[in-house]
Order: C-alpha cells, then sequence, then structure tokens
C-alpha cells in the first residue's frame, strides 16, 4: 500500500484576507493532490493534511511563500493509504474553539522544548494538565497528568475558574495534540494572574518524534482526528477505532464485547442508542461494507469526515 506523509500545523497570525488564502490554499492543495482540512481564521490558520511525500513537500513549499507562514512548524507521521477522503478549507470564527476573548497572538505561556518536558513535569511543584477531552485522555496521557474531565475545550476556562488557584498553583505546564488548544489555554491562565505558565511546544506529537520510547514519559497511545483514530510513539497507526453511533475511541477489549457491533453501537453508547438509529446504522454499515468490496469509498464515510472535521 503507498505511503502518505501526514503533516500537522497551526499559526496564530492575523489573517485579513480569508476568503483569498482560503481559495489559495485550496488550489494549492487540489494541484498537489493533498487532502485533509485546514481551517482559515482571522486569528490564524490550523491544518491537518496528507498527501504523498514529494507532494506535501511541494505543497508545504508554495505555503512558506507567504510571509506570514515562512516560519511554519509542522509535525509529520506517515501512514499507508490516505486518512482522508477530501480536502476542505473552511473559514471560521476560530481556528480552535476556546469561548473566552484571548490573545494567543501576543500573550502565551512559556514554550517547553520536548527534549526538556521530562524535567519540568517531574518537578514535584508543577501541575501538569491535559488539556484534550476526556475521551482523548483516555487512550493515553503523560505521567502525573491531571484530568480536567472536558467533554469540550470549551469547558476549560470553567475549570481554571472553579478548580484552580494562581496562589496556590505556582506552576502549571500544560500539553495538548499539537499545540494548539495550549495556546489559548495558556494565555487564559496568564490572564487569570497564573504567574508560571509552560506549554509543550509542538504538543504530543512533536514529543512522540523527538523522545526516544525508552526515555519517555508518555503513558498509552495519542489520539488524533483522521481515520488512524490513535498512533503509537513511533507514530504508527494505533490499536483503536471510532464508534460510529457515538465517536469513542474503541480499544481492542471494547471491541471483543459482545455489547459491541461494527458500525451500529459500542459498550459507551449500547444503551443510550434508539432502535430507529440502530437500524440506520445497520444499514449504513451494510452499504459500507458493499463499497468497501468494490474498492470504493462510502458517502456515509466522506460525510463524517466533514462532520468531525
Amino acid at each position: 500500500m503507498t505511503q502518505y506523509k501526514i503533516a500537522a500545523f497551526y499559526k496564530f497570525v492575523t489573517i485579513a484576507d480569508r476568503a483569498s488564502l482560503k481559495q489559495s490554499l485550496l488550489d494549492a492543495c487540489n494541484r498537489h493532490e493533498i487532502k485533509g482540512t485546514i481551517l482559515v481564521a482571522e486569528e490564524g490558520i490550523n491544518g491537518t493534511i496528507a498527501g504523498l511525500p514529494e507532494s506535501m513537500d511541494a505543497l508545504l513549499e508554495v505555503v512558506r511563500q507567504d510571509e506570514r507562514f515562512s516560519d511554519l512548524e509542522v509535525k509529520f507521521s506517515y501512514t499507508d493509504g490516505c486518512p482522508f477522503y477530501r480536502m476542505k478549507v473552511p473559514l471560521k470564527k476560530e481556528i480552535i474553539a476556546f469561548g473566552k476573548e484571548v490573545d494567543p497572538i501576543n500573550d502565551v505561556g512559556e514554550y517547553v522544548e520536548p527534549e526538556d518536558w521530562n524535567a519540568l513535569i517531574s518537578d514535584p511543584e508543577v501541575l501538569v494538565l491535559d488539556t484534550r477531552n476526556d475521551y482523548e485522555v483516555l487512550v493515553g496521557t503523560f505521567k502525573r497528568a491531571e484530568d480536567p474531565d472536558l467533554n469540550t475545550f470549551t469547558e476549560f476556562s470553567e475549570y481554571v475558574d472553579q478548580q484552580l488557584d494562581p496562589e496556590k498553583h505556582k506552576k502549571v505546564a500544560m500539553f495538548c495534540t499539537g499545540g494548539i488548544r495550549c495556546e489559548k489555554a495558556s494565555a487564559y491562565m496568564l490572564q487569570q494572574g497564573f504567574e508560571h505558565v509552560y506549554h509543550l511546544k509542538g504538543g504530543i506529537l512533536k514529543y512522540l518524534e523527538e523522545v526516544p520510547q525508552e526515555s519517555s514519559l508518555w503513558q498509552g497511545e495519542c489520539f488524533v482526528f483522521d481515520q488512524r483514530v490513535t498512533v503509537d510513539h513511533q507514530l504508527e497507526r494505533g490499536h483503536y477505532e471510532k464508534c460510529y453511533a457515538c465517536q469513542q475511541p474503541l480499544s481492542e477489549a471494547d471491541r471483543a464485547s459482545d455489547q459491541f457491533k461494527q458500525g451500529v453501537y459500542c459498550p459507551y453508547c449500547v444503551d443510550q442508542i434508539s432502535e430507529d438509529k440502530r437500524i440506520r446504522n445497520q444499514e449504513r454499515q451494510k452499504q459500507v461494507e458493499l463499497a468497501e468490496q468494490r474498492g470504493e469509498p462510502h458517502i456515509g464515510r466522506i460525510q463524517q469526515q466533514d462532520e468531525n472535521g
């Protein structure tokens, strides 16, 4: 199977020409046969895309010709087969929804390089925060990390307001998948009076790319927002799959349960799913399997990517 190069990136920078940037990015991606999603907002861009290695290198060279993205930092991984079905460049209000007014362009926490991360989070005086959603934390996190139990990232500010105290929590180190959520999270914490706020530069993906597994403090796998579902410490496709009905990442044990039916329900949603939805999901799964037998992508999976992206 053909190997594809996956690029994850973001950049907070003022975008005054959102519509024209959207079109130029879409044209460039289509020209180089790149698939995935790049969000464009007034505050910057946020993307995860995939393509053949030479095509990806050519695309990123084009993107970096724009002086606003000349220093664009990218996290790379590889997978067999393309994890996306189409290319989308939607215009958004935010490139990562937060729900509070913050300024990640000018005021963020202190970046910590992956090679320095272990020492920081091993300090007992440092509160280590996982800023990701609960289902992401479920499949893997760092040792000593506190789980705020977030359904969505927009709940993070409420967690800070109710559970944390600038006088008590003198040093806070946070992390997320690629670094983007920590930009806004750290900006908010500084705004609330927290003095020493650190975040992992490049996020978990950069840490896994640069830190050898034998010296790693990462435990489990890392959730990613594409068809791979999770990646392991070698940034190769992990052991989880996603429930179509509720989007919960499922371990091998979850899929072995008698409460799991491929494409229909899983142990996390079997008691909540209606009979009508079960029937619809069963019919959809039948069509997916028929499409796979023909070697074609099923339109339902393309729609699912649109909903999740």
